[in-house]
């Protein structure tokens, strides 16, 4: 259950094949939905990017490029594609699907099983991009075909320290964050790799994840369910609603905060703090190395 770089693997032709020029010519003027930002740190909570609809091959040349010619809000915007099925509420991600000439050109570590596998999202980002901090809830590989990315880490131990919103912090700047903001933060262990093309990482489930696009790159990220099927949201196509009991619980959980309110302050306090006893007690694991 931690993460691990994969060297030497068999991954088809595409750590070869795909410059931009086939990728222009091998999936055409289909147009994808992409993510544009003015700075480099996109923000998934404060929304600091659009969204806009680009024909493929032109976005591709346009991610490619440091400075642009044509562009929608500054000459130095950072582009990021995020694949998505057909219906984006009811479709998965899937390479054979959606880039079916390009999924020939790529063989997927096979780790799991056939049936195990949930998507495989396709994602093309520029240069100098940097990705929020998030966990998923499945175990998926990231696969860098082309281009180099630095991945910082941190285990799903150490989410009291990331000031979460969901799935995701609010620490942007996980290089130089605002302390006086986030203070917690530097009890927050940082993991980083540096991945080459043609590198794989595995990112265990809960694992929160900061990615940088040191290069254009081009990237494949498979996510598959090592739990049983059951214990995920049927409704859920981007792999990343907690899985239905953890939901549950969390919702018992509110119940319970808002029944406590009944009670004047230094009692709600009190039995507050016993309820956080007993959940370490019954619910933490107490064999982190």
């Amino acid at each position: 259950r931690k993460p691990v770089v994969l060297t030497g693997l068999e991954l088809g032709t595409c750590t070869t094949k795909w410059t931009t020029d086939y990728l222009s010519q091998a999936e055409g003027s289909k147009e994808v939905k992409i993510h544009v930002s003015a700075v480099p740190q996109m923000d998934f909570l404060s929304k600091n990017f659009v969204y806009r609809t680009l024909p493929f091959d032109v976005f591709v040349r346009r991610a490619a490029e440091v400075k642009h010619k044509e562009y929608f809000l500054t000459e130095d915007e950072k582009y990021y594609l995020r694949s998505v099925g057909e219906d984006v509420r009811k479709d998965i991600a899937d390479i054979r699907k959606q880039f079916p000439i390009l999924a020939e050109d790529v063989h997927i570590p096979e780790y799991f099983e056939k049936e195990q596998f949930f998507s495989s999202v396709f994602r093309i980002s520029s240069a100098g991009l940097q990705l929020w901090t998030h966990y998923d809830v499945m175990d998926n590989f990231l696969i860098q075909v082309t281009g180099k990315k630095r991945v910082v880490l941190y285990s799903p131990r150490d989410a009291p320290y990331l000031y979460l919103s969901g799935t995701k912090s609010a620490v942007l700047d996980v290089d130089n964050p605002d302390l006086e903001k986030y203070p917690l933060f530097v009890k927050a262990k940082r993991y980083q790799c540096i991945l080459e093309a043609g590198d794989v990482l595995f990112i265990p489930a809960l694992w929160f994840h900061n990615v940088i696009s040191e290069e254009f790159g081009v990237a494949l990220n498979v996510f598959w369910r090592h739990l049983p099927a059951e214990s995920y949201d049927k409704t859920d196509t981007y792999g990343n609603k907690d899985p239905m009991a953890a939901s549950r619980a969390i919702q018992i959980l509110d119940r319970a905060l808002k029944t406590l309110e009944e009670l004047p302050e230094e009692y709600r306090d009190f039995y507050a703090r016993r309820m956080v006893l007993r959940i370490q007690e019954k619910a933490y694991r107490n064999d982190y190395g």
